[in-house]
């Protein structure tokens, strides 16, 4: 449920929606603003569902000369498919009408398998379920799979806090504290985790938001981007094997997380006109201690570019306007809707400058 005033440096939302309403689908994490959301194309998993700005009805934009345009498909097609994902480089969003539909439940149900198993199969766990993921551990040739549904079940949720609080976050922090100096126990704490913690997999039915949902408590350096779904199970082939040759001098973090997203028709989407895989991998900062990640960064970058991937636009990432101009088919038309909106760059920062090329 939705009601009140949300802010962020770019973005102002008047945001009422009605009690007992819902997105149909949500991210992983909803500690961010409705307006970041909406303008870094925020994703959840399933494929039959796009990112969380394709639900966006209708927006009201505060352009650099003072104009108030309210936008949507009927009134300006052009106008409102460059909004929806924007950077925040268009203007102010005043107002925002989401697409909700009444609150549901949804089934959880989470099993391990074989990496093996689930490329040689991933169009089937695609398509058998409403939001399918799964977490790639590392160094054990498993993953955890997810499915999820929705239920009219009663709310069934078991948690225990030795197990998730204790051991899942402390003892693993302590664990992964103590490998940044011993960097050979990384692949050792992966398969004790995987061990003790998931491969007995479960069941859960919840209300929505806390099923799409779930805490991330530890500091990170987290790098994420799209590929066409097509390209999903050569791409993380690639990525395993590459992993496996690096086990003696360079042991990367667990878990790496996939999930799938809808193609849309918005301009400067991620999944723009292609249906996509989500690859995000992560390597974590114990106690804020830094860890070496740099040539692991590199290397996944170079994979997915060839495979013809996009960055994420909430994720820090080095590309310049000429690399996204070759990703996006539609970069053009954004740059010179922004161009015609702001011509002196007004809502642009160095990054924004960047990315679109603004002299």
């Amino acid at each position: 449920m939705f009601c009140g005033l949300v802010r962020t440096r770019r973005s102002c939302f008047v945001v009422v929606c009605v009690a007992e309403s819902e997105w149909p689908k949500l991210g992983a994490i909803s500690d961010i603003t409705l307006a970041g959301a909406m303008a870094t194309g925020t994703h959840g998993s399933g494929a039959q569902y796009g990112v969380l700005a394709s639900y966006v009805v209708k927006l009201e934009l505060l352009t650099a000369s003072g104009e108030v345009m309210t936008l949507s498909r009927e009134k300006d097609e052009d106008m409102f498919r460059a909004a929806a994902v924007s950077l925040g480089a268009l203007g102010i969003i005043l107002t925002v009408t989401l697409q909700c539909e009444k609150a549901f439940k949804l089934c959880k149900t989470s099993f391990t398998t074989t990496m093996d198993d689930v490329l040689e199969n991933l169009e089937v766990h695609v398509r058998s379920s409403e939001h399918f993921r799964f977490m790639w551990i590392p160094y054990t040739g498993h993953v955890i799979a997810t499915h999820a549904n929705r239920t009219d079940k009663k709310i069934a949720v078991h948690s225990s806090w030795f197990w998730e609080t204790l051991v899942g976050y402390h003892m693993l922090e302590f664990m992964l504290w103590i490998s940044t100096y011993f960097t050979s126990m990384v692949p050792y704490i992966a398969r004790f985790m995987y061990n003790i913690l998931w491969r007995h997999g479960g069941e859960m039915v919840d209300t929505s938001y806390k099923v799409f949902n779930f805490n991330c408590l530890f500091k990170q350096y987290v790098n994420e981007w799209s590929i066409p779904r097509s390209q999903a199970v050569l791409v993380l082939l690639e990525l395993q094997e590459w992993i496996l040759a690096q086990e003696h001098r360079l042991q990367v973090h667990f878990p790496i997380e996939v999930r799938f997203v809808k193609a849309d028709d918005l301009l400067l989407s991620p999944c723009s006109e292609i249906d996509s895989c989500y690859i995000n991998i992560i390597m974590f900062r114990p106690y804020g201690r830094d860890t070496p990640h740099q040539e692991y960064w590199d290397k996944y970058e170079s994979i997915m570019k060839r495979a013809g991937g996009r960055p994420h636009w909430a994720k820090a990432h080095r590309e310049t306007a000429s690399d996204l101009r070759k990703m996006y088919p539609h970069f053009e038309q954004f740059c010179n809707i922004r161009s015609s909106l702001d011509p002196h760059g007004l809502f642009l920062n160095n990054y924004l400058k960047r990315i679109l090329e603004y002299k």
